[in-house]
């Protein structure tokens, strides 16, 4: 088993969380159960899933948490992508973002190639 909070990638997607969780609070507040609740559950599914392969046994498992975190980090591009669309978040708060999100992606599959067995 490995200890999530030493990993870098969960360190910046745990980050983001607090972050998307502080500007989702200026949303209006009709989007309560659309889009903030989307947003925020995506957001924080990528850590949670990084934290639950941790503690799974061998690389598989955990290639395959880091592979479903990756997914839901896809996923809150797109709200964050939407969420710019529709007014709700300045650009270069969506810049700001959006590159933040991108790299925890980047390095998700970067650790998901390392998991991988040599062929």
């Amino acid at each position: 088993m490995r200890n999530f909070r030493e990993l870098k990638v969960w360190q910046k997607a745990h980050q983001l969380v607090l972050e998307v969780y502080g500007i989702t609070k200026d949303f209006p507040s009709e989007e309560r159960f659309g889009l903030i609740s989307q947003l925020r559950r995506s957001a924080a599914s990528v850590p949670a899933n990084i934290s639950e392969g941790c503690g799974k046994e061998g690389d598989r498992e955990l290639s395959r948490f880091m592979s479903i975190a990756a997914g839901s980090a896809s996923e809150t591009e797109y709200h964050l992508l939407l969420a710019h669309d529709l007014g709700f978040l300045e650009k270069n708060i969506y810049i700001k973002y959006n590159r933040q999100i991108n790299e925890i992606k980047r390095m998700l599959y970067s650790f998901i190639q390392k998991l991988k067995p040599d062929t």
